[in-house]
């Protein structure tokens, strides 16, 4: 069965511990998709000059961040690496001339094992991890996504892992308890609305036509997962969209399924 493609807005490693809508969202969306042969994480969290596939056997649970609470880094999620299809991976990169190299050591970071902890509980499923290029535009990254495509026809499930806003500077300063400011929810109506319209075009220069880019993404590369998500999809205006909530005020958890199934 060809795969339908995923993107979700990660959170903050705590939801592990508090998963609030976000989580049961998760677990719905995973008892209803197909399951997958294997699973492909595109994480925000993983930065590289060149496109690299982690293919090691067994992944580590990796906690990438620091002074959260204790049972947080205790946390594991003990799914095997899926080796061969990072091979395919490779292959399918290679045949569109997109430069890789292969990683036999990297694990899970937070962005990958955090949804998929609530997507897939039991583990059961091999999943490697490629990574975003920071110094790339989102063209770059749409381009990414389409040489993928050929994944979804093996089982592969691909899931994009980021954030549709993701300004930490203001989140800390937010008044707890208030709502998100208007920039956080205009910025996020506008990459809905473009979505809804399939206009890559537009989505792929967010950074000079949507209202308030740059205070939602003082950098790129929590959105530049989103933007494989886009290229790996047949069609975007089809997209299901759904949890949109906001966590610490404004940091928005919404998440799309594309070509859902």
């Amino acid at each position: 069965m060809k795969m339908p493609v995923l993107f979700v807005s990660h959170g903050a490693p705590t939801l592990s511990l508090e998963p609030g809508e976000t989580g049961a969202a998760w677990q719905q969306l995973g008892a209803r998709l197909p399951k997958p042969s294997a699973i492909l994480v595109i994480s925000a969290h993983w930065e590289t000059l060149i496109p690299t596939v982690s293919c090691t056997a067994k992944p580590e649970t990796i906690h990438d961040f620091s002074g959260f609470p204790e049972e947080l880094y205790k946390l594991k999620y003990p799914a095997s690496g899926a080796p061969q299809m990072a091979k395919a991976v490779a292959l399918a990169l290679q045949q569109t001339d997109i430069p890789m190299q292969l990683d036999d050591t990297r694990g899970l970071d937070h962005g990958a094992w955090v949804p998929l902890s609530f997507l897939y509980p039991n583990a059961d499923i091999p999943v490697a991890q490629l990574s975003i290029q920071p110094d790339k535009d989102p063209v770059w990254h749409i381009a990414l996504g389409r040489a993928l495509r050929t994944l979804r026809q093996q089982g592969v499930l691909i899931i994009g892992s980021g954030s549709i806003s993701h300004n930490l500077h203001a989140i800390f300063k937010h008044p707890q308890g208030e709502p998100a400011p208007e920039w956080v929810a205009e910025f996020c109506d506008w990459v809905a609305a473009k979505i809804k319209a399939g206009d890559l075009e537009a989505l792929s220069a967010y950074r000079t036509l949507a209202p308030h880019a740059v205070q939602n993404h003082p950098t790129d590369e929590h959105l530049l997962p989103l933007f494989v998500a886009l290229g790996a999809a047949d069609k975007i205006d089809s997209a299901v969209h759904f949890n949109r909530v906001m966590t610490y005020g404004m940091l928005a958890m919404d998440a799309w399924l594309f070509d859902p199934v």
